[in-house]
């Protein structure tokens, strides 16, 4: 008896792999493997996620206020404005209105995992161009453009990696590109970033017709169980987004905490203090580690990729992290089997981490 057949493309899609959050045997860790939040949520989007609303009404489709309160935080036209359940929905939507089978989605070697996946999903080819010590690399990226390339992704801060493009060199990718070529910059860690560099993409998006630029509360905004995320860029690119995403997707209570959380930036600002001198701590343990092979690609996201090109092998620091109660993302699938992810946590649970590895590497704790 004959069954539906899937599309032949989608036998390449393997289920996205969220980070673990208890060992093999199954007991719980500390998840350092997921890249959250350790400070929570802003005690405003707390308060707003317990006032009550009428579970039977469905949500505003457009998400009104909170993209006008996204315009009061960034200076943005509301107009060129698309919230949708996390940056995810919205970065799919663009990728399917742009490319399909025969045509190619490109982004740098080591980037988001889910942007092969999106690739796949329409039926077009994921091309990965070649890394700079791990980066992104501005001139590989525009060598591996060809006629078939409708959609580049670029992760800034990037994720697995956590290296970062200056504005000169986002805006010297796009000059490079064609300009029926489509240029998402994905700024899940944007708010990690030295404000004063913040506001380069959305210029550059209200600037030219090619260009979208995404942000999530998932990250520094601590929400990331409510799946809240919006794009920006040209009206009609956004009506595009707006063509394909979920109808009422935002639901009642993310936009009631996405709302209060903006209204918080000195949420954001203490997130964001608390994990550069964090990450700038664990960084530098990782150096003085450095006669035993560990390093650290510099980062300006909320965790560090550390190598393990010595004595000690990325298998047994996963193991002896997690034997120190600590979850973290061990990449393998992505290339980099002896490179682990270790998200920013709390100091105790850094100090506990570098404990953790310095032990490992014979060291005194």
């Amino acid at each position: 008896m004959s069954t539906p057949q899937p599309k032949p493309w989608i036998a390449q899609i393997h289920a996205y792999v969220p980070g673990k959050s208890q060992s093999a045997s199954g007991q719980p860790l500390v998840k350092l493997s997921a890249n959250e939040n350790p400070l929570g949520s802003s005690p405003a989007a707390l308060a707003a996620l317990v006032e009550g609303h009428v579970a039977a009404d469905y949500p505003d489709p457009d998400a009104k206020a909170l993209r006008e309160m996204i315009v009061a935080v960034h200076g943005l036209d509301p107009d060129r404005i698309v919230c949708g359940t996390g940056s995810g929905e919205l970065l799919q939507c663009a990728v399917q209105a742009l490319a399909g089978v025969g045509d190619e989605v490109l982004f740098s070697r080591y980037s988001f995992s889910l942007y092969p996946l999106l690739a796949h999903k329409v039926g077009a080819t994921p091309v990965f161009a070649e890394d700079d010590g791990y980066a992104a690399s501005v001139d590989n990226m525009l060598a591996a453009v060809t006629p078939a390339t409708k959609v580049v992704l670029l992760d800034n801060p990037n994720n697995p990696v956590g290296s970062f493009l200056p504005p000169s060199e986002v805006a010297r990718l796009h000059a490079g590109l064609p300009s029926d070529v489509l240029l998402v910059v994905d700024e899940a860690y944007g708010e990690y970033v030295d404000p004063a560099l913040q506001h380069a993409a959305f210029d550059l998006a209200a600037q030219h017709g090619n260009v979208l630029v995404s942000r999530t509360f998932s990250k520094a905004y601590g929400l990331a169980s409510e799946r809240v995320g919006w794009v920006t860029g040209a009206p009609h690119l956004i009506d595009l987004i707006n063509r394909l995403r979920g109808a009422f997707n935002v639901s009642v209570s993310g936009q009631k905490a996405a709302l209060a959380a903006l209204g918080d930036q000195g949420f954001v600002a203490a997130t964001r203090e608390h994990n550069t001198a964090e990450r700038t701590r664990l960084a530098a343990a990782i150096a003085a580690l450095g006669n035993h092979g560990l390093s650290a690609t510099p980062s300006e996201a909320n965790f560090l990729l550390v190598h393990f090109d010595g004595e000690v092998s990325a298998a047994a620091a996963l193991e002896a992290l997690s034997e120190a109660g600590y979850a973290v993302r061990h990449l393998p699938g992505q290339g980099l089997p002896n490179a682990l992810r270790v998200t920013i946590g709390k100091t105790d649970d850094m100090t506990r981490v570098i404990a953790a590895l310095r032990t490992l590497c014979g060291e005194t704790a």
